[in-house]
């Protein structure tokens, strides 16, 4: 009865990990930090808000929360905090649905 299974393992992982990238990503200060982050591989918190036109707090706690579930990474630089996309797939995942045909 295994081998007639339609989804495997691996797949149901690779899945999961798509679906918690969305939930992360779900949320437009989210999806402009990404968009940012790969049009300039490495920004400041202050860069960015400058960039999305944001308040310096609220740019920090998606910034922070992103970082927390694995997706940017961070690393000062004297008194900046320099921040990347640590997980490339996140860049595909989003490519993929702005491309995507659906009627909005």
């Amino acid at each position: 009865m295994e081998a007639n299974k339609v989804i495997n393992e691996e797949l149901v992982e690779k899945l999961e990990r798509i679906a918690y990238i969305l939930k992360t990503v779900a949320h437009p200060m989210r999806l402009g930090i990404v968009h940012l982050l790969e049009q300039h591989p490495r920004l400041s918190v202050s860069q960015i808000c400058e960039m999305l036109g944001s308040e310096q707090s609220l740019t920090s706690h998606h910034l922070q929360n992103m970082r927390l579930k694995g997706l940017l990474s961070v690393k000062r630089e004297g008194r900046s905090m320099l921040y990347s996309l640590k997980e490339k797939d996140v860049s595909l995942i989003i490519e993929c649905l702005e491309n995507c045909k659906c009627n909005m």
